[in-house]
């Protein structure tokens, strides 16, 4: 990505500077040579800073002071339903701006025009940004990539490094048999149940919820209450509906927050009296997984994380609390992280076909 950058920068120096000087000295006669070099230093000033021909198909938030200085998370959207362009791009600026890390967002794109395209799953620019990461967040759904894309998603999974999934992660990748990296699959039968089940601790089995009427309030897990995931996490609440695991969870999960149906879509509505409480499924649980060469990666799962579920604070939180265990900086979570919105939050509610028609990436600027 750099190396593109660099060339965006060179080519758009060239279109705009080498004009203005064949018109040097015809301009030199109209207007005075001080003004006329106070253009020519704006315009080159310009092209230094990097003003490219074409803004980039992902955003990069700059990380300030904070724990998290020097530390590189990747962010990858892309799901029809559940806008996790709007959740990861909000969760990206909170865990730049106030903690710190450097985050990069990748979209779903439509190669046609660079707009934010969850429908597309076959493009998601900018995973080689990987290579440098020290967390990956993704929420993705049943997603086809080409393999000179999914490649990057395998070499940090065989690297070992750590891992946040939300919703929908749990079925990331839908890629048929007798594709370079069909294994990856949900579905998968051979590596039993792809990357959701194999990486994050379980794959798509069902809704449990009433998926859209019954609401999800998240109750700290048994044993979990001391926790530094949990930390602060006093509230958390989600439109999205429950989904159902398998119990108990392979390996070395651990169940951190259980989900208990509501009645309705208000975090006030009561629990419902029949047996989809009885037990509680997970919603957030910790797993390890190994990487090609046996390094131990950290994950964090969780089954909510819709744009509209991070209007809870609570969840906001176990978020940020999960990024910070992830990569092994537990000891610095703050009694209670500042996980403050950036901006004007307004998630669209979930649903097909229901995204922001028209968005780039470049318009998804932090605010100052």
């Amino acid at each position: 990505m750099a190396a593109r950058r660099r060339n965006y920068e060179r080519l758009h120096a060239s279109i705009i500077f080498f004009p203005l000087l064949g018109e040097f000295p015809a301009m030199l006669s109209k207007v005075n040579r001080v003004a006329m070099c106070s253009v020519i230093l704006s315009v080159c000033c310009l092209a230094m800073a990097g003003v490219a021909l074409a803004a980039d198909p992902w955003i990069v938030y700059n990380g300030g002071d904070g724990p998290g200085k020097g530390k590189h998370v990747v962010l990858a959207s892309g799901d029809e339903e559940y806008r996790s362009e709007e959740a990861l791009s909000q969760l990206g600026m909170i865990l730049a701006k106030h903690h710190g890390f450097r985050c990069t967002v990748l979209f779903a794109i439509n190669p046609d025009d660079g707009t934010i395209d969850p429908v597309n799953t076959h493009n998601i620019p900018g995973l080689d940004a990987l290579k440098t990461a020290d967390l990956m967040i993704i929420s993705t759904r049943f997603r086809d990539l080409p393999d000179d894309q999914m490649r990057h998603v395998v070499e940090y999974v065989d690297s070992g490094r750590p891992v946040i999934g939300l919703r929908t992660a749990t079925h990331a990748f839908n890629i048929p048999e007798g594709k370079t990296y069909a294994k990856y699959s949900f579905n998968n039968k051979q590596w039993d149940g792809g990357f959701g089940r194999q990486v994050l601790g379980e794959t798509w089995i069902n809704h449990h919820g009433n998926h859209g009427k019954e609401s999800t309030r998240g109750v700290i897990a048994k044993g979990m209450e001391d926790s530094p995931i949990v930390r602060g996490c006093d509230d958390i609440w989600g439109e999205t509906d429950v989904y159902s695991v398998r119990l108990p969870l392979p390996g070395e999960c651990r169940p951190v927050i259980m989900g208990q149906v509501l009645t309705g879509m208000q975090p006030t509505d009561p629990p419902v009296t029949n047996e989809k409480n009885n037990p509680m499924m997970p919603v957030a649980w910790t797993n390890t997984y190994h990487g090609k060469q046996g390094q131990v990666g950290r994950v964090l799962t969780t089954t909510m994380g819709a744009a509209v579920d991070l209007k809870s604070e609570g969840l906001r939180r176990l978020l940020v609390n999960g990024a910070y265990w992830c990569v092994g900086m537990e000891e610095k979570i703050p009694a209670k992280a500042n996980v403050d919105l950036v901006g004007a939050y307004k998630p669209t509610m979930f649903g097909f076909g229901q995204f922001k028609k028209g968005v780039k990436p470049a318009d998804l600027v932090m605010p100052q």
